[in-house]
């Protein structure tokens, strides 16, 4: 499919479901190929390579980030299927809530060993050709937890606080290559997580939110297609915020 991001090749990680899933399409619709990872769940694999084969140049790869072999793998088979890749989406991440007297070890270790060390070991894998072509685009998905906190979410808030430090320390080694390292805050978001939440827990989200709705994938989706066009050529280190103004209302 013709579009802005003609020739490019985009890896996006979570990128079959929820937000990662609308972030792979958009980039398809734009004409970029894309490289979508999952974890396990193969049936959502399927069903999204169906549908997004009839938009644009995709394939699915099974891999487990936190394996800095295998995603060093990943990263040649991509080039070899789609071409070198120029832009890289971490989105995968995983929720092990609980306070932090009672948080088990392995929930901590697990939260940041995908959402932290997965994130760096795609940024490892995929800066290397970047850096060789003097071109590239690092998006980073946070979340407002980094920001403000949260209470219950320890090992989340710490993982993605530190993907925003990461982002920033990245953006400056790599800015003399032409590489840009944004990342991307979604508030709360219409997924199939959010939908399934008890009414008066969503009330309660609400109340926080100073748009006073939830935001879509799509919306997120928007933001990352932004930061990967040429309109976001002079932006880098930042952080954008898609939440509403949750940040904003400290909440």
């Amino acid at each position: 499919m013709s579009g802005p991001l003609e020739g490019r090749t985009a890896v996006v990680t979570g990128g079959t479901r929820g937000i990662g899933r609308e972030i792979s399409l958009a980039l398809l619709k734009a004409g970029a190929s894309v490289a979508a990872i999952y974890a396990n769940d193969e049936e959502k694999a399927a069903q999204f390579l169906k549908e997004a084969e009839k938009t644009g140049r995709c394939m699915v790869c099974r891999a487990d980030v936190r394996d800095q072999a295998a995603v060093q793998s990943m990263f040649e088979e991509i080039k070899i299927e789609l071409g070198p890749v120029t832009a890289l989406v971490n989105n995968a991440g995983v929720i092990k809530d609980g306070f932090l007297m009672l948080m088990r070890e392995d929930d901590w270790d697990r939260v940041i060993d995908v959402s932290l060390k997965g994130a760096w070991s795609c940024c490892r894998a995929a800066s290397r050709g970047m850096v060789g072509a003097r071109f590239g685009r690092i998006i980073n998905v946070v979340s407002p937890s980094a920001i403000s906190g949260r209470a219950g979410q320890t090992n989340y808030s710490a993982a993605k606080g530190g993907l925003i430090s990461l982002t920033k320390s990245l953006a400056r080694e790599m800015a003399p290559y032409g590489i840009t390292v944004n990342a991307v805050s979604p508030g709360v978001i219409r997924t199939e997580l959010v939908e399934s939440l008890p009414e008066k827990v969503k009330a309660e989200l609400l109340g926080m939110i100073p748009l006073k709705r939830f935001g879509t994938p799509e919306e997120v989706a928007g933001a990352v297609l932004f930061l990967v066009s040429g309109e976001a050529e002079y932006i880098t280190g930042q952080v954008i915020s898609v939440d509403g103004g949750i940040t904003m209302s400290g909440a």
